[in-house]
C-alpha cells in the first residue's frame, strides 16, 4: 500500500501538467468559448483527479513498435553476480531441463511511502470532518427554515420557472440565518432565501436571485459543486487544486450570470449588476450549495463580464465545441500516465465475472509448500487455478522471460532463424555450460543467461520497454539492464498463461517463423501423453532459493493447455520443484499419466 501512495505522489506532477495545460488553454481561447464552454472545461480536469483511484487500469498500446534504431548504454550483468549461485539438486533429470539460479534483491517497503500515507489519509480525514462540520450547520439552518408564504413572491417564483422553462416545482424556504440565496440538494434540492429579503421591497432584485439560483439548478451546478468538495478532501495539499477550485467556482458563476443576462434585456444588465454588488460582502458558504455570492475578486471579475457581456452566436458556439473537443483529446493523453503510476502493479486485475473459473484443491501436491498454480484450456475457455490469491499477485518472471527476450531479438534482426549463435566473449561464469558460444536452443537448454542480455544490450531499453508495453507485460516497468532479474519487471501466473496463449497463437502479429522457433526452443519432451514445452525460472535471495517458476503448455491430440506455476519458500523453491509440482497436478487432473521413468529416458 505505501508503494501506491509514493505512485500517487508522482501522478500528482502530471496532475499539475494538465492543470497547466488547461488554464493556458482556456486563457488563449476565453474569445471562443462561451461562458458555459469554459465552466464545463473543468469537468475534464476532474476525469483526471479521479484517475489514479480508478480500479482499472488504462495502458497505451506502443504503436510505433521500433526495434532496429534504437541504442542504448544497457550492459550484461556481470559475472560477479553469479558467483554465489549454486544449482538445485531437484529429483527431476537435468537431461531436459537446466535450472539455474538468479540472484535478485528483494524490495524493502518503503517508510517514506507509509508516512506519505498517513499524512495523506490524516489530511482527508480532517477536511472531511471539517466538510461535515459545514454540512450539519447548514442543516441546523434549514431545519429552522420556513416555507415561503408570501403570495407576491410566489407569483414571482412561478413566473421564473415559465422564464427558465423549468417544470419541476423546486422547494422555496425562508430563513433568518442567511445572507445571501443559495440552493442546496442534488436529487431534492431546495433554494433558502434570507428573511430581510423576502420581506423586503425590491422584487427586481429578488426576481434576478431566483432566476441565478434556479438557473444553477437547469445547468446542474450541484454537479461540480460535489466535485470541488470531493477534491478538497483527496487534493487538500496541492495549492494548485486549491487555486483551481477557486477558478471553477468564479466560472460557474459567470456562466450562471450568463444564463440569467440571455433572459434579461440590455438595459437590465446594469440592474443586475448592481444586485452583485449589493450582496459581495454576503457570502453563505455551505458545501454542496450554490449561492449569487462570491469573493470581492470573484465579483469584480463577475461585473466585468456583465460589463462587456454579447450573447453568443451560433457559429460560436459551434468553435466552442469544436475547441472543447479538441482540448478533452489532448488532456486525454494524460490518463494513461496516471493509470500506469497510479495502479497497483504488485497485483494483476483478473476478470473473474466473464471468465469460466473452477478452483484447484492441490494441497497435497503442493505438500505444503506455498505457491499457485494455473491452467487454461482454450477449447473450453475454462481456468482452473490453485490459490487465486498468489495467482495474481505479480512477481519477478526470472528466467521465464527469456523466451520473449528470444522473440524479440528474432523480430529486431539480431538473430535470425538461420543464424542464431552469440559468441562468448570468454568471460568465466559459474555454469561451465555457459562458458562457450550459444544458439539459441543450447541458451534456453542451458538458461545461459549472458545470451539474452546480450541480445537486450543490443536491442536497447527504448525497444524493451515497447515491446512489454506492446505485448502488455505485467507491470510493464523496465529499469535498467536487470529489469527481469532485480523484480523492476513483474507478472503475475494468470498473467503467464494469458502471455503463453498470445504466443502461441501468434496475437501479437509477429513473424510466425520467429515465433515457431521459439515455441521450438521451448520442447522438453513427447510422451504417450503428448509434448511438453516450457521454461523454468528461480529466484535466489541471500543464498536460499526462495521462488521457482515453471510455464510452459501441454500440446495432446489436437488440444493445448497453457500452465504456470510458482512456488515460495525460504529455500529449496527452484524452477526444477516447480516443474515436478507441474506434472504432478496435470497427472491430478489427468491430463499427464506418464511415469517419471518415461519421462527422464
Amino acid at each position: 500500500m505505501s508503494a501506491f501512495f509514493i505512485r500517487f505522489a508522482i501522478c500528482n506532477l502530471f496532475i499539475s501538467g494538465a492543470i497547466g495545460i488547461l488554464l493556458v488553454i482556456k486563457y488563449l481561447l476565453r474569445n471562443v468559448l462561451t461562458s458555459r464552454m469554459q465552466y464545463n472545461l473543468w469537468f475534464l480536469l476532474f476525469g483526471l483527479l479521479s484517475v489514479p483511484f480508478l480500479p482499472i487500469r488504462l495502458n497505451p498500446l506502443s504503436v510505433l513498435f521500433w526495434f532496429r534504431h534504437v541504442d542504448s548504454a544497457a550492459s550484461a550483468l556481470p559475472a560477479a553476480a553469479f558467483e554465489q549461485d549454486v544449482p538445485h539438486s531437484g529429483n527431476i533429470s537435468a537431461g531436459w531441463f537446466h535450472d539455474f539460479p538468479i540472484y535478485a534483491s528483494q524490495e524493502i517497503p518503503s517508510v517514506f511511502g507509509m508516512l506519505l500515507g498517513i499524512l495523506w489519509i490524516s489530511g482527508c480525514l480532517f477536511m472531511l470532518m471539517a466538510t461535515i462540520r459545514a454540512k450539519l450547520r447548514f442543516r441546523a439552518i434549514k431545519k429552522s427554515s420556513l416555507p415561503l408564504e408570501n403570495p407576491q413572491v410566489q407569483a414571482l417564483y412561478r413566473a421564473c420557472l415559465r422564464e427558465l422553462g423549468i417544470k419541476r416545482t423546486i422547494p422555496v424556504r425562508s430563513t433568518a440565518y442567511l445572507k445571501s440565496p443559495v440552493i442546496e440538494g442534488l436529487f431534492l434540492p431546495c433554494i433558502y432565501l434570507p428573511l430581510p429579503l423576502v420581506c423586503g421591497d425590491s422584487m427586481g432584485e429578488l426576481r434576478y436571485m431566483l432566476l441565478h439560483e434556479l438557473s444553477h439548478y437547469k445547468h446542474r451546478d450541484a454537479i461540480g459543486s460535489y466535485c470541488m468538495s470531493l477534491s478538497c478532501i483527496v487534493y487538500w495539499f496541492h495549492p494548485l487544486i486549491w487555486h483551481v477550485l477557486k477558478e471553477i467556482q468564479n466560472d460557474r458563476e459567470i456562466a450562471c450570470d450568463a444564463a440569467v443576462l440571455k433572459l434579461l434585456t440590455e438595459d437590465s444588465y446594469l440592474s443586475y449588476g448592481n444586485t452583485l454588488i449589493n450582496f459581495a460582502e454576503r457570502l453563505s458558504f455551505t458545501p454542496f450549495a450554490l449561492g449569487i455570492g462570491g469573493s470581492m475578486t470573484q465579483m469584480k471579475k463577475r461585473i466585468l463580464h456583465i460589463a462587456d457581456f454579447q450573447p453568443a452566436s451560433k457559429a460560436k458556439r459551434l468553435r466552442g465545441l469544436l475547441a472543447c473537443f479538441l482540448v478533452a483529446v489532448l488532456l486525454s493523453s494524460f490518463v494513461p500516465a496516471l493509470s500506469l503510476y497510479a495502479a497497483d502493479t504488485d497485483r494483476y486485475s483478473f476478470d473473474q465475472i466473464n471468465r469460466s473459473i473452477c478452483s484447484l484443491d492441490l494441497d497435497a501436491v503442493f505438500d505444503g509448500g506455498t505457491g499457485s498454480f494455473v491452467l487454461y484450456d482454450p477449447s473450453t475457455d475454462m481456468w482452473q487455478i490453485y490459490n487465486q490469491d498468489l495467482a495474481v499477485t505479480r512477481i519477478c518472471p526470472a528466467s521465464t522471460f527469456k523466451p520473449y527476450s528470444a522473440l524479440l531479438g528474432l523480430e529486431a534482426g539480431i538473430i535470425s532463424p538461420e543464424q542464431t549463435t552469440l559468441l562468448w566473449d570468454g568471460t568465466t561464469y559459474l555454469y561451465e555450460s555457459w562458458n562457450k558460444d550459444q544458439t539459441l536452443f543450447s541458451a534456453m537448454q542451458n538458461s545461459a543467461t549472458w545470451y539474452f542480455q546480450s541480445i537486450d544490450k543490443q536491442l536497447g531499453l527504448s525497444a524493451i520497454r515497447s515491446f512489454v508495453r506492446y505485448t502488455q507485460y505485467g507491470n510493464q516497468n523496465v529499469k535498467g539492464d536487470t529489469y527481469w532479474l532485480n523484480s523492476s519487471l513483474c507478472i503475475s501466473p494468470v498473467e503467464q498463461v494469458e502471455m503463453l496463449k498470445k504466443f502461441y497463437y501468434n496475437e501479437f502479429e509477429f513473424s510466425p517463423e520467429h515465433i515457431q522457433l521459439v515455441k521450438d526452443s521451448l520442447f522438453l519432451f513427447s510422451t504417450s501423453d503428448g509434448s511438453l514445452y516450457g521454461k523454468t525460472g528461480t529466484i535466489e535471495y541471500n543464498h536460499q532459493n526462495t521462488t521457482g517458476w515453471f510455464i510452459g503448455f501441454l500440446e495432446k491430440e489436437d488440444h493445448v493447455y497453457f500452465f504456470a506455476a510458482d512456488i515460495h519458500n525460504k529455500n529449496g523453491a527452484a524452477g526444477s520443484t516447480a516443474a515436478e509440482i507441474t506434472l504432478s497436478a496435470l497427472s491430478e487432473m489427468a491430463l499427464w499419466t506418464s511415469s517419471q521413468d518415461e519421462v527422464y529416458k
